[in-house]
């Protein structure tokens, strides 16, 4: 595929999966308390330079999924289930040694709260070539040099002077920074990026996407994007998977998911979020409820309590996920006949 179509967000550059992730499920289970399924399930894969959004409200079970990945949930507790393979490596059955000399080099992670995520007690400057030194051999001042140079790619002002600061010396925009460097300091051959440009104002966020725009096309990264911003889905990602409850309730190509979404779901995320070609004072419409409304999938359609379209079968029998044309699936018995009107990506803000 050549370059301009790369750029554009039109495809990997091959269709051999990078990483599978198979029937994964993620149960949490404290003693004296009923189990809590935070992953039901999960299946997809992405490909070199692809970049797969997960999207979804809070609770839904995104980043828990990235955790079980990475293998950095629990020992205690947890029972992760199913198949996650990078390349022909279970990661799932790795040692802790093993899964410590892939995470940084070949994948990485950039996560959601920086300020947890960070050492509080430790400059960012030993935190960056850390990384630096345990995967690519850095020291003394070349490992300092390259951190300079990765802290401004990411657009942190005097970051010379940044590598002797702590964590909470920079402001929350800059720690996110600060961990997306750290990230990008081997480049990965796998990127998980959990809601990267949450703490970021506008000017960087745009930055950053292109940063990481840049990574997947130039060197074949494959990008798991999570965010409930659909706005950075419409700009960077080549297919979407929606999740709800911990399930993946649709899933098909950016432009499918936009012009053609239609669980009742996807249709409320695409109504609740601001367009560029609204009337002045045009109102949103939200989708009504919380996540914590949802039912066990045993008795049903887990959406159904908030949802418009529920009828008398959505409760009973979970709804499967099944093929609408090539390439969208779907899981909902009652699907919306007609998408929320978009013009263009363009208009998503």
């Amino acid at each position: 595929m050549s370059a301009p179509a790369r750029a554009a967000g039109l495809g990997a550059s091959t269709t051999v999966p990078l990483l599978r992730v198979e029937d994964l499920s993620v149960v949490f289970q404290r003693k004296g308390e009923a189990a809590t399924r935070a992953v039901d399930g999960v299946s997809f894969s992405v490909a070199p330079g692809q970049t797969l959004g997960l999207v979804g409200e809070s609770g839904c079970g995104k980043s828990v999924t990235s955790l079980a990945i990475m293998g950095l949930l629990p020992k205690r507790g947890v029972k992760v289930s199913g198949g996650v393979f990078f390349e022909d490596r279970s990661l799932l059955e790795l040692s802790e040694g093993e899964l410590r000399d892939l995470r940084g080099a070949e994948i990485a992670m950039i996560f959601q709260d920086p300020l947890s995520a960070l050492n509080p007690v430790i400059p960012i400057g030993i935190q960056v070539t850390e990384v630096l030194t345990r995967h690519r051999g850095m020291k003394g001042d070349v490992a300092n040099r390259e951190a300079i140079d990765l802290l401004e790619r990411v657009g942190i002002p005097d970051p010379k002077r940044r590598l002797t600061e702590y964590p909470h010396q920079l402001s929350g925009g800059m720690r996110q920074r600060a961990l997306i460097a750290m990230a990008l300091a081997c480049q990965p051959r796998l990127l998980i990026a959990d809601e990267p440009t949450t703490a970021l104002d506008v000017t960087i966020q745009a930055q950053i996407l292109e940063l990481l725009r840049e990574l997947v096309v130039g060197s074949d990264t494959a990008l798991v994007l999570i965010t409930h911003d659909l706005g950075v889905v419409a700009g960077l990602c080549d297919t979407v998977h929606v999740m709800y409850a911990g399930r993946i309730i649709e899933n098909a190509d950016r432009r499918e998911i936009f012009y053609n979404g239609r669980h009742p779901y996807t249709g409320g995320l695409l109504r609740s979020i601001p367009r560029l070609d609204a009337a002045r004072g045009e109102t949103l419409t939200p989708i009504r409820g919380s996540a914590r409304d949802a039912i066990p999938w045993q008795e049903g359609c887990a959406f159904a309590p908030r949802c418009d379209h529920v009828e008398d079968d959505c409760i009973g029998q979970p709804p499967k996920l099944e093929t609408v044309r090539g390439g969208h699936s779907l899981r909902c018995l009652h699907p919306l006949d007609h998408p929320p009107e978009i013009e263009t990506l363009e208009t998503i803000v």
